[in-house]
């Protein structure tokens, strides 16, 4: 802690200003990691659906915008682990392809529950059913 007294002065040992901008910098890093733990990304399902045909890939995760991202790129680069899914976006293309969020999961606001594992289970069986009822078909193999 800074000694108001004497500027400079951290528990009675003398730092440079330097020393002092690190301690600065890193109690700056503590701040940042505790704010990035109290973060809530938006979690839900999302769909890769082919425009050309009514086939589509759904999947929930806890950080949806993240995984679209993700999901966007090994299909880009053709690492996508659904093979029946990557084999059609490489023949089509990617502007055949619409990768969108279904819906959204809200967290409890009271912040009691934790684990929203079976809450995105039951997402995704919800929309499976909504979606064959449609009448798409899904890409076969699941990651």
């Amino acid at each position: 802690m800074l000694d108001k007294e004497h500027p400079g002065l951290y528990n009675e040992v003398a730092f440079s200003e330097d020393d002092e901008m690190g301690y600065k910098i890193m109690e700056r890093r503590k701040e940042l990691k505790e704010q990035y733990k109290q973060m809530k990304p938006p979690m839900g399902i999302y769909i890769v659906r082919c425009e050309k045909q009514k086939k589509c890939f759904i999947e929930t995760h806890k950080n949806i915008k993240s995984r679209i991202n993700s999901i966007r790129l090994k299909l880009l680069t053709g690492t996508h682990p659904n093979k029946e899914l990557q084999k059609e976006w490489t023949q089509e293309g990617e502007e055949m392809f619409v990768i969108e969020v279904l819906e959204s999961l809200n967290y409890d606001p009271d912040e009691s529950k934790t684990d929203y594992t079976e809450d995105l289970e039951l997402l995704e069986l919800i929309w499976e059913e909504k979606l064959t009822k449609e009448g798409f078909e899904f890409y076969k193999a699941r990651l």
